[in-house]
This record gives structure tokens, C-alpha cells and sequence, in this order.
């Protein structure tokens, strides 16, 4: 591998069938890393977890609790714990650190909690946001990729929607405060292009990767993957983003096809 490519997917939490079908599509993707939001205690995640295990993955998957959600990384490169984590719902921030040949990366998957007008909501999603400007280190030093379904748009978002607090922007603006560039934007400065898009066809980029100072002259692509969310055989209701870097990953492991469901095959003796 030439470069290090990292996707992030929001699964939507799957039931077993569609699953089966999210599996098969991402088993054939090109990255390494994959960064899974929206993940539950669930049969469809079960699956997911135990399908690419037993392939050889590393499989980061701290459970959520009942009615909760979270990330689940996927890689075929050996990772280890990353550097960041959250007191509170610690589901929610999912980092691992994976090697190069030059200096290690660190992957930072966050699911940030979605909300309604609601002083609960409100607190929960502000509350999170809080933590994790604690929790994740500043951009200005080592390799670092921060990515995953944010539920925030950027300040310039077009067009504009007026629910939106200032602490959503907020946490959008700590991130380039703290060293870190947006990589869709950087690279396609002017481009409008959503994520997901609610039922009036309202659009919104709610999906990000960010990097690390380091990075920044790094970044050989970003970009989103419609089909996924658009297409016929509709596998969930966001469109997945896909980076890749110029870095040259160590430590591939040695993975089978996870589609073939080595967990369940009958033993031959």
C-alpha cells in the first residue's frame, strides 16, 4: 500500500439482512481503516463484529448500553488503543493508532449524538462535544485523522439553517482553532455536497474528516460516496466519506473474506 485511506460509513443500525449486505460492501472497499457510526447493541452489529474477527480484522467495538449508539472501527492494519477517549459516553469516541513507515496515526471515530429542541437533548449533544474538546489532542503535533458522523455543520454551511446553535458551530470551529483542517474542504473549497438529506430534500454535510497539521499537505483525496445512500440497493441513509494519505501503512494483517461466514461452517472432521 501506497497511501493510508480511511472511510467512514454511519451503518444505521442494521438488522441481520441489511447487515449481510453492508458486510459484502464493505469487505470490497479499498481502506484499511474503517470508521462505523451509528452501531448498537444489535443482531445486524453482532454480525458485523463477528464476521470480521473471525476474517482476521481488528475489531475496536466498545458495546453500547441499551438504546444507546456508538463506533466501531474495522481494520485490516494492526492497531492498538488511541489516544483519545471520553468519561462520557465513551461509545461515542472510539480511537485506535495504527503504524507507518514514518511516524504512527492516530484514527479518531466519533459519533456525535443527534438532538431535537429538547433541554435534554440539548444538554446530552453539548455535553459531548464538551468532553471531547477535552479529550482529543491538539492538531498541532503527530498525525492524527478525527472523523466520523459529527451531527454539526460547518459555519459556512449553505444553505443556512437557523436550529442550529452556536455551540454546534462551536466544536466545528475548536477543531481548526486546534490545528485541525477539514479535508473535504480543504480540497474542494466551494463543492456542495450533503451527507444525508431529510425529507423535504433539505441537505446537510453532517460527515467529516478532519486532520492534523502534519497532514495537511498529506491529503491525495476526500470524498463522499453517494451510492451507498442514493443508490438502488440503498444500504443507509448517509453517504459515506472516503480520504486518502500519502503515508505508507506497516503491519497489514493477513484476512480472509469476511462475507464468508467462516463462524458458522460446519467443522470438516
Amino acid at each position: 500500500m501506497t497511501t493510508l485511506d480511511v472511510l467512514t460509513f454511519n451503518l444505521n443500525n442494521p438488522g441481520r439482512v441489511r447487515a449481510e449486505r453492508q458486510l459484502a460492501y464493505l469487505a470490497q472497499r479499498p481502506e484499511p481503516v474503517l470508521v462505523l457510526t451509528e452501531t448498537a447493541d444489535s443482531a445486524g452489529c453482532d454480525l458485523l463484529v463477528r464476521r470480521f474477527e473471525a476474517a482476521g480484522y481488528h475489531v475496536t467495538f466498545p458495546l453500547p448500553g441499551r438504546g444507546e449508539r456508538g463506533v466501531m472501527v474495522v481494520s485490516r492494519l494492526a492497531t492498538r488503543p488511541g489516544p483519545a477517549s471520553t468519561d462520557y459516553l465513551p461509545h461515542r469516541c472510539v480511537s485506535v493508532t495504527v503504524d507507518t513507515d514514518e511516524v504512527a496515526l492516530d484514527v479518531i471515530g466519533l459519533y456525535v449524538p443527534s438532538r431535537n429542541a429538547t433541554e435534554v437533548k440539548l444538554r446530552r449533544k453539548r455535553t459531548f462535544l464538551e468532553e471531547c474538546e477535552r479529550s482529543i489532542p491538539t492538531g498541532t503535533e503527530g498525525l492524527r485523522v478525527v472523523i466520523g458522523d459529527f451531527n454539526i455543520l460547518e459555519p459556512t454551511h449553505v444553505p443556512r439553517y437557523r436550529f442550529f446553535q452556536p455551540f454546534e458551530y462551536q466544536f466545528y470551529t475548536w477543531l481548526y482553532a486546534g490545528g485541525y483542517f477539514d479535508a473535504f474542504r480543504s480540497l474542494h473549497p466551494d463543492a456542495l455536497e450533503y451527507s444525508w438529506v431529510g425529507r423535504t430534500g433539505d441537505g446537510y454535510r453532517y460527515d467529516h474528516a478532519h486532520v492534523s497539521a502534519g497532514l495537511a499537505t498529506a491529503m491525495r483525496g476526500c470524498s463522499y460516496l453517494h451510492e451507498v445512500r442514493a443508490g438502488v440497493n440503498r444500504l443507509t441513509d448517509h453517504s459515506a466519506l472516503t480520504m486518502s494519505l500519502a503515508l505508507r501503512p506497516v503491519q497489514p494483517l493477513r484476512v480472509r473474506d469476511p462475507v464468508v461466514d467462516t463462524v458458522t461452517l460446519p467443522a470438516l472432521f
